[in-house]
């Protein structure tokens, strides 16, 4: 029994930090409400390509992706951002720690 609920436990805990872990993901940021049309407030968007399909990451409102948004409020942009992801509802929401416009490579 203390072997079961110990792996339990342990499973418990490795689910937990697998929500937290950072991910970086690269794709198109845009401004929901100014290039979406999909909101009346202005948010950040990173759509990235998945599987053929798009996939829209909606950026948590912290200080980051605020003092990032005059980037994408008038035109989109190719951008990089690392943060936590979990799903709300129907949406996938990206906490950023950090973003920043998508280097060239040639």
């Amino acid at each position: 029994m203390k072997k079961l609920m110990l792996l339990a436990a342990l499973t418990l805990c490795v689910g937990t930090y697998a929500a937290d872990k950072a991910t970086t993901i690269k794709g198109t940021g845009e401004c929901a409400k100014c290039a979406l049309k999909e909101q009346s407030t202005c948010q950040n968007v990173v759509v990235v390509e998945k599987n053929g399909k798009k996939v829209k990451y909606y950026l948590v409102n912290n200080d980051v992706s605020k003092s990032f948004h005059k980037n994408l409020c008038m035109g989109p942009a190719k951008v990089e951002a690392t943060g936590t992801v979990k799903k709300v509802g129907d949406k996938l929401e990206l906490t950023a720690t950090k973003i920043e416009l998508a280097k060239n490579t040639k």
